[in-house]
C-alpha cells in the first residue's frame, strides 16, 4: 500500500526589500547600534585587563612548554623538539601580536582558546579522578571568562574612532 504524499508545506514569506522590517527586527537593530555608539575605541597604548591576561597566558604557555622540554619531558617515550618550537613560537607570535594590538592576533588566540575549552569539555567526560575534574573545570572557566572578555575588546578594537572636537 502506497502512503498518500502529504501535502507541501508553505514557507513564510520572506520580506522584500520594500517591505517594512518587523518591529521585532527593527527592535534588535536599535539594541545593536546601542551597543555600537557604547563602544570606545582603544585609545593609543591602551591595553585592556583581559588582553593583558591573553598576553600573560601566552607567555606562560610557550616558556612552560620549553621549561617542560629542558627539563626532560617526554610524550609517549619521544622528545618532540619541532612541536615544542612549533608551539612556543605560535603562543609567541600571538603574544607579540595581541601586545601590538592587533586584531587577526587577538581573533587567532580566541580560535585557540575555544578550541581548548572544547577539547576541555570533552576531557571533563572521561575524567576519572577529583584532580582531573577539577583541571578540566579550572580550563573550561577560566578560558571561557578569558574568551568572553576579549570579544568586547575586539569590539573596542574595531570601533570607528570618533572625531576629534578640535
Amino acid at each position: 500500500m502506497e502512503k498518500p504524499l502529504a501535502p507541501p508545506r508553505r514557507r513564510k514569506a520572506r520580506p522584500t526589500a520594500d517591505a517594512p522590517p518587523s518591529p521585532r527586527a527593527q527592535a534588535r537593530r536599535a539594541r545593536e547600534e546601542e551597543a555600537r555608539a557604547a563602544l570606545t575605541p582603544l585609545a593609543p597604548g591602551e591595553r585592556p585587563r583581559p588582553l593583558l591576561a591573553a598576553v600573560a597566558t601566552c607567555a606562560l604557555l610557550g616558556s612552560a612548554n620549553l621549561i617542560a622540554y629542558a627539563a626532560g619531558a617526554k610524550i609517549e617515550g619521544h622528545r618532540p623538539l619541532g612541536a615544542v618550537l612549533a608551539f612556543t613560537v605560535v603562543t609567541t607570535g600571538l603574544g607579540g601580536g595581541m601586545w601590538a594590538r592587533r586584531y587577526l592576533a587577538v581573533l587567532a588566540f580566541e580560535a585557540l582558546l575555544a578550541i581548548a575549552v572544547l577539547l576541555f569539555a570533552l576531557f571533563l567526560v572521561e575524567a576519572s579522578n577529583l584532580e582531573a575534574v577539577a583541571l578540566c573545570v579550572g580550563v573550561i572557566g577560566l578560558g571561557g571568562w578569558l574568551f568572553w572578555k576579549l570579544v568586547r575588546v575586539m569590539g573596542r578594537m574595531s570601533a570607528p574612532r570618533q572625531p576629534s572636537s578640535d
